[in-house]
């Protein structure tokens, strides 16, 4: 199965889908999200204290200082 994009003029646009549904073309509706529902989804992002980030940040300095031991 092809995936095909095409641009059709809104007033054509339902005489091309009836032609291609009866070709047995799939069509997929288009799914898109505004930008205002994208800002509401990053608001509701948390954020890291640097407290918080600190010790991230002393944990991997310390594991750095490891060093294998030989057998």
């Amino acid at each position: 199965m092809e995936t095909l994009i095409i641009n059709i003029p809104d007033k054509k646009s339902t005489l091309v889908k009836q032609i291609l549904k009866g070709l047995g073309v799939t069509i997929q509706e288009n799914s898109q999200t505004k930008k205002s529902d994208y800002k509401k989804k990053l608001l509701t992002v948390s954020t890291w204290p640097e407290e918080d980030l600190k010790s991230f940040e002393d944990s991997r300095k310390s594991f750095e200082n490891l060093s294998p031991q030989q057998w």
